[in-house]
């Protein structure tokens, strides 16, 4: 069982030792300095010039079409799947993070690994991304769907109308699957990033085709009949609580958009 994780990172940051399993990939890394022991996403079968747009899933991309392994999983330098022992206050990062043995040891009994639900309480899926970013965005995606998988529309509408989803594109499953998924996922963001004009939305606007991913792994999850272990996830970092929480409140009451990241 070969497994590769790839963590996407678009600077040099602190690793995990297990480099057999944890490989460092440096996402929209089109001309820029090379990072020392670092792969990159602009090498092989490429789509490194998008990642201004699509974030973390060039590096997907990349590993879809040029990664060699059994199972393939996505993590980020800031987030990763949790250790289910760790201790939180914990400095080594090799200790905070799911283990191979742990790894191997949820694959044996499920399909897919991904992060434990984010809930929203007071929004569903979809009139949180309508109240925080354009809800076009959605609306386009549903579209597309009616013309080139149809038989998606009900999961679609079912997972809308949910107050909790697996979020941040992070998983870890058998590479058949993922290559699957990576088919399905880009073959709908390819023909919504032809539909939307990008005119005038900020460099943190313009990368919606990541957050639009996000719910539509949700989507894709909902129509497949696979066994789903969700395991805690861990942020490598300070998270800004008060200015995350404020945000959510005046998006949902005010109508604020998201301006920023967190």
């Amino acid at each position: 069982m070969k497994i590769k994780i790839i963590i996407a990172t678009h600077k040099e940051t602190i690793l995990p030792k297990n480099n057999k399993v944890y490989i460092p990939l440096h996402v929209g890394s089109m001309g820029k300095e090379r990072i020392d022991g670092y792969y990159r996403d602009d090498i092989g079968d490429n789509i490194s010039y998008k990642n201004p747009y699509y974030c973390e899933l060039t590096g997907l991309y990349w590993a879809w079409k040029n990664l060699d392994c059994d199972y393939l999983g996505l993590v980020h330098y800031r987030r990763y799947f949790s250790n289910l022992k760790s201790n939180k206050k914990e400095k080594d990062i090799d200790l905070l993070i799911l283990s191979e043995e742990n790894i191997r040891l949820l694959l044996n009994f499920n399909d897919v690994i991904v992060p434990k639900k984010r809930n929203y309480y007071i929004e569903t899926l979809y009139s949180h991304y309508k109240n925080t970013f354009n809800k076009e965005h959605l609306d386009l995606s549903r579209e597309i769907l009616l013309e080139i998988f149809p038989e998606y529309i009900p999961d679609f509408d079912k997972v809308m109308k949910k107050r909790s989803g697996y979020m941040f594109n992070m998983f870890i499953m058998n590479k058949i699957l993922s290559d699957q998924y990576c088919e399905w996922l880009f073959s709908i963001l390819d023909r919504l990033y032809e539909r939307i004009d990008l005119t005038g939305y900020t460099d943190f606007e313009a990368r919606l085709f990541g957050r639009v991913s996000e719910i539509l792994f949700n989507v894709w999850l909902e129509h497949h009949c696979l066994k789903v272990k969700s395991v805690p996830f861990i942020y490598i970092g300070k998270i800004d609580w008060v200015r995350k929480v404020s945000s959510f409140l005046l998006s949902k009451f005010f109508g604020v958009k998201y301006k920023r990241s967190f």
